[in-house]
């Protein structure tokens, strides 16, 4: 392709940042990433933020490199056949080619009044605004975490840990993604933080009030606060844009993560379903998935065969306040092994990573490029080629969105 070559990158996240940094070892090409934030959200950092332990933001400054140009605006439909955005300033942004980003966010609450009185977390606004519910109340009044996956467990922990009175309500089973053994040593933690976990039948929130929540077996909760981390979604950008997406609203790829409706337009992150068969939403399959994404792009202005995209999963990961964590080992097809470290060492396993998600974001944005092999779930190739049957994959469970390893 003659001259320069026109690449965007919508959303700001992991996935698009690992994939803005990519394309910039390629002389010609410009980068531009659309972001509706001027600074990067370090989410497996919010319930942090909510506690009072990290600010959560990083400059984004620190994170691109310098061939990226960065446009704060949002994405309000994309014209594929004309090669356009129309963003929601009222501007247009042409491209070549476009890596769709988006990411993930909360579900929307649907139990009565869910909507009005619960505080979901999910995003930086959503953060913002459940950090000044708790700090407006009371030091000793009753806060309800609704959703047992990591984010409901971590949100949990570092309340209770700052000394709230915290109680968890997880509906069937407590942190249902982990192994039955490193289940009961996030059940011993909690218990040692005071949180009051509410699991089995009738723990289904059937309605959230001002000042309670209520149960499905008509149990009442008192509870000032309700934060609610039962469930994520995607942005519907590529469904209002007359894109193929899954049931959820992920884009449908090839395995290259290429669209299935055109070849100029590329998914990375939560909001990608290579072969309709999404991996988890996660920091650790975005931080694979970007420069994957970014490589299929390269290969196509290079007129070469993009290849098959790679993920291989290693561990689930969380903290459990800042004095524990639980570190979960799994297969790379995502299967959780009984194997998990926990305790003091757990939580340092933890920080370790979570500092080292941002190094490799700058590491790619001085070196792109470098690395050049990824971890592989070998049954996946297998699993595609028979038609794929997602509801066998943990990809599937999105209450357990954000987990890192």
């Amino acid at each position: 392709m003659a001259g320069n070559t026109a690449v965007v990158v919508i959303g700001g996240g992991y996935a698009g940042v690992m994939a803005a940094n990519r394309l910039t070892k390629r002389e010609g090409v410009e980068v531009t990433l659309v972001n509706p934030r001027p600074s990067f959200v370090d989410r497996i950092r919010l319930h942090q933020f909510v506690g009072g332990s990290h600010d959560g933001v990083t400059e984004y400054g620190r994170l691109l490199a310098s061939g990226v140009r960065l446009v704060v605006d949002t994405v309000a439909e994309i014209d594929a056949p004309g090669r356009s955005l129309a963003l929601a300033s009222g501007d247009t942004l042409a491209y070549d080619y476009l890596i769709y980003a988006v990411g993930s966010m909360s579900a929307e609450v649907r139990v009565p009044g869910g909507a009005e009185f619960a505080y979901p977390l999910g995003g930086w606004e959503q953060a913002r605004r459940l950090k000044d519910a708790v700090e407006a109340a009371p030091a000793s009044a009753p806060l309800t975490v609704v959703g047992s996956g990591t984010t409901g467990l971590e949100t949990a922990a570092e309340l209770a840990e700052a000394g709230r009175k915290v109680t968890l309500v997880c509906g069937a089973l407590l942190a249902p993604s982990l192994h039955p053994s490193a289940r009961r040593a996030v059940a011993k933690r909690l218990a040692g933080l005071g949180v009051t976990v509410v699991e089995g039948p009738g723990a289904k929130v059937a309605e959230v009030t001002r000042d309670a929540v209520r149960l499905a077996d008509g149990r009442e909760l008192a509870s000032t606060v309700t934060v609610w981390t039962a469930g994520f979604t995607v942005p519907d950008l590529a469904v209002r844009s007359g894109l193929s997406t899954d049931s959820l609203g992920r884009l449908l790829t090839d395995e290259t993560l290429t669209s299935v409706d055109d070849e100029r337009v590329v998914a990375a992150g939560d909001a990608a379903a290579p072969s309709g068969l999404p991996y988890r939403m996660s920091c650790q399959a975005a931080v694979q998935l970007g420069p994957q994404a970014a490589e299929t792009v390269l290969s196509r202005i290079a007129d070469e065969r993009p290849a098959r995209v790679e993920v291989g999963f290693a561990a689930q990961c969380l903290s459990l306040g800042r004095r524990a964590g639980l570190l979960q080992l799994a297969e790379k097809d995502d299967t959780v092994k009984k194997q998990y470290v926990a305790g003091r060492a757990g939580a340092l396993v933890k920080e370790m990573i979570c500092r080292g998600i941002p190094w490799q974001l700058r590491y790619e944005a001085r070196k792109p490029g470098v690395r050049r092999w990824w971890s592989k779930d070998a049954g996946r190739e297998r699993l595609v080629a028979m038609g794929g049957r997602p509801d066998t994959r943990r990809a599937e469970a999105p209450a357990v969105a954000e987990q890192v390893a």
